[in-house]
């Protein structure tokens, strides 16, 4: 592991601390006298600076030019993980009282790597410029693509558990799809994708509103992560945490390595970039999701947290697979 990716790991941990700090002090409120601060701080995210980053990533992608094939060897391993992890956690929790949300959350928490705190800094140390710029060309349909999916799974599972086993499936998918396209994650990334398609830059001005709220995303999130560590702990979640941690930080960079190599053929610069995207630890969204849908929040977090020491062990030994692949 490069130092530079080693002091941007103490750097989001000492965020994390920072927000940790804030939680136990109780600075932005006490949860016990009625005030949520957490979930204050999540909705913030959730509804203003989330669609913001998304709405400008869309708007400004060019799709003529991305590598389909390169997109194509990462994204397919990581929604066959996701669909198969949704999947087991929806047939586990059959009958057992569990929230709807639960599958989904799970879902995302072993699949979304951060790719940006961490993996930034991680693709422009280890492969210069031009493996930041493959980095680059995935993470920006990242959040678009794991959370449209997600947020499509998770709606039809709460529109299935809120009218019941004898809805028709015709009144449960409409319900679905309003829900979807109204959701504060998937209604951006419809409109920067209208927006992309006229061929429009957007005004100077707003362009700048957009980035400056999307840069708030960041520090938020971590600074959120550490008051959910103060607000619900790691107490009862630990061990699906841990599993989940495994499955981001072993299974999934796994699955995307056999695909991406002996599935598409990539090899050298290509290979090392996608995988050691999917080798990063769980990223921030996955608790905003959790947040959004008041489920396993403590889970999510300490998945989060440690996925991320984790990932100081498990880097080097990706790398060192791909060095011996090479």
């Amino acid at each position: 592991m490069s130092v530079a990716v080693f002091f941007k790991l103490l750097a989001i941990f000492g965020v994390v601390g920072l927000g940790w700090f804030a939680g136990r002090m109780r600075w932005l409120g006490d949860e016990r006298q009625g005030a949520d601060p957490a979930r204050t701080l999540s909705n913030a995210a959730f509804y203003i600076f989330i669609p913001a980053l998304l709405f400008r990533t869309t708007s400004r992608v060019d799709f003529a030019t991305l590598p389909w094939g390169l997109l194509a060897a990462f994204f397919g391993p990581v929604l066959l993980m996701l669909l198969g992890v949704y999947a087991w956690q929806r047939r586990l929790h059959r009958g057992r009282g569990l929230p709807a949300a639960a599958p989904s959350v799970r879902a995302i928490s072993c699949t979304f790597g951060n790719t940006l705190q961490i993996g930034v800094p991680m693709a422009s140390a280890l492969f210069g410029e031009a493996g930041l710029g493959l980095h680059i060309t995935l993470i920006s349909l990242h959040a678009l693509t794991l959370l449209s999916v997600l947020t499509t799974l998770v709606e039809l599972d709460l529109a299935r558990a809120q009218r019941g086993q004898a809805t028709t499936l015709l009144r449960t998918l409409r319900t679905t799809a309003r829900n979807t396209i109204i959701h504060p994650v998937v209604l951006p990334v419809v409109a920067g994708l209208v927006w992309n398609a006229t061929g429009v830059k957007l005004p100077p001005v707003a362009d700048e509103v957009l980035e400056t709220l999307g840069t708030a995303v960041v520090p938020l999130c971590l600074v959120l992560i550490g008051m959910s560590l103060a607000y619900y702990g790691v107490r009862g979640a630990a061990r699906s945490a841990v599993m989940l941690s495994l499955l981001k930080l072993l299974a999934l960079p796994a699955l995307v390595l056999g695909v991406a190599h002996w599935g598409f053929g990539l090899v050298g610069l290509p290979l090392a970039v996608v995988v050691m995207v999917a080798a990063l630890p769980v990223g921030s969204n996955a608790l905003i999701f959790s947040q959004r849908y008041e489920t396993l929040e403590a889970e999510a977090t300490a998945a989060i947290v440690f996925s991320t020491f984790g990932f100081v062990v498990t880097a080097p030994l990706w790398l060192a697979v791909l060095a011996y692949l090479s």
